[in-house]
């Protein structure tokens, strides 16, 4: 098994520096939003748009891209999506007004999705089946990394030589991944593609639309906290500013080690690995609830949601590639098409219980209804036999 691995190092390191590339640009505009909105001459809530335009591509894109390059090489639609982002990126540098941004921000976000979706397939196909977990969960560490480095760091330098920098950053690294994957992805690594149709049919699975459902409700309990952790543990918690992003660096830890505990979970039972997931994250919040307005006990409870959440989005993703027999990647590309639903459904929510006036952990309680309601979901999903499409 380890000779396995190490035969496909090559690859898997390819798709995490792709992960880690997407990961950075997708999160760091969150820290840059003063700066952009000075630039550009508009508020901070404008700006936000462009985070909104970045997810709405995400959704669209995953499904969208992944179907209608169903019978392209794996390798060589790796290569095209990665390049696209990476002129995405670009453009967005180039940006003269915030509207520029929004389209940038959008078409930058058409092709996340659907590259970690056929990566997934792809690194699943260079292991075999009985490391699927773990080759999904080496690609996935490039992304969590990026919360731990690329983010700071990119914040970092878009603050010190101006926000469109860090988008040229993020373009150079795009061009490196380009490269990589071109030299180090085996040809025919995950098929040749499919039909259009054998795709198609894949949707035609009815436990696939409640698993993906289960996801964009269930994991809109954690972007219900991590989207206002910054005011809540200065507000509540009681820290500064200049703490905010260590707290922020200590959950990326959390969802690193998370994702490797994920992928080892997965390998050994997906659809339980889900349920610990769901369980594990309800409680996280349950325990961020009760401890927000401590220190120590906070952070601790953080830096669980951060690794609970990402055993969930390891295990979840590779559910939805079982639900999807015909078209694995699809299945992987729906999986971020999920997430970034939750995310907006969740930012939503914790948002409107603060407006609200229940305070700054009401998110977190809002948070743990939709996380079982996500976990309620899933059981009811995987007692529902799978449609097996036929092309």
């Amino acid at each position: 098994m380890d000779r396995t691995l190490r035969g496909a190092a090559p690859a898997l390191l390819a798709l995490a520096v792709g992960g880690f590339t997407i990961g950075t640009t997708e999160f760091a505009a969150m820290g840059l939003l003063p700066q952009i909105g000075a630039d550009l001459g508009v508020s901070d809530p404008v700006v936000g748009h462009t985070i909104t335009a970045y997810a709405l591509g995400v959704v669209v894109g995953a499904p969208l891209l992944t179907v209608s390059a169903a019978r392209m090489s794996r390798k060589t639609l790796l290569t095209l999506l990665m390049t696209s982002y990476t002129l995405a990126n670009v453009l967005s540098a180039a940006a003269p007004a915030v509207e520029w941004l929004v389209v940038g921000r959008f078409l930058a976000g058409l092709p996340h999705g659907a590259f970690f979706g056929v990566g997934a397939a792809v690194g699943a196909a260079v292991v075999g089946p009985g490391l699927r977990g773990r080759a999904v969960a080496t690609m996935m560490t490039g992304l969590t990394i990026a919360n731990v480095v690329g983010v700071p760091l990119s914040t970092y330098v878009g603050q010190e030589l101006g926000w469109r920098v860090s988008y040229v950053v993020v373009g150079v690294l795009g061009a490196l991944t380009v490269l990589g994957l071109w030299r180090l992805v085996p040809e025919g690594a995950g098929g040749g593609g499919t039909s259009v149709r054998s795709e198609l049919a894949t949707l035609r699975n009815p436990p696939l639309w409640i698993a993906f459902g289960a996801g964009a409700v269930g994991f809109g309990g954690l972007f219900a906290v991590y989207s206002y952790v910054a005011p809540t543990m200065m507000r509540v918690t009681g820290l500064t500013e200049g703490s905010v992003p260590w707290v922020l660096a200590l959950f990326g830890v959390g969802m690193t080690v998370g994702t490797q505990v994920g992928g080892w979970l997965a390998d050994r039972g997906v659809l339980r690995a889900v349920v610990i997931g769901f369980v594990a994250t309800g409680v996280s919040l349950v325990l961020f609830g009760l401890t927000g307005h401590s220190v120590v006990p906070a952070l601790a409870s953080l830096f669980l949601l951060g690794v609970t959440s990402q055993v969930l989005g390891l295990a979840f993703q590779t559910r939805l590639m079982d639900l999807s027999p015909g078209a694995p990647s699809l299945g992987a590309a729906l999986c971020h098409s999920a997430l970034n639903a939750a995310n907006g459904a969740g930012a939503f929510l914790g948002g409107a219980v603060i407006a609200a006036g229940w305070g700054y952990l009401a998110p977190t309680w809002a948070g743990v209804v939709v996380t079982f309601l996500g976990l309620a979901m899933v059981l009811v999903a995987g007692r529902q036999r799978v449609v097996h499409a036929v092309a």
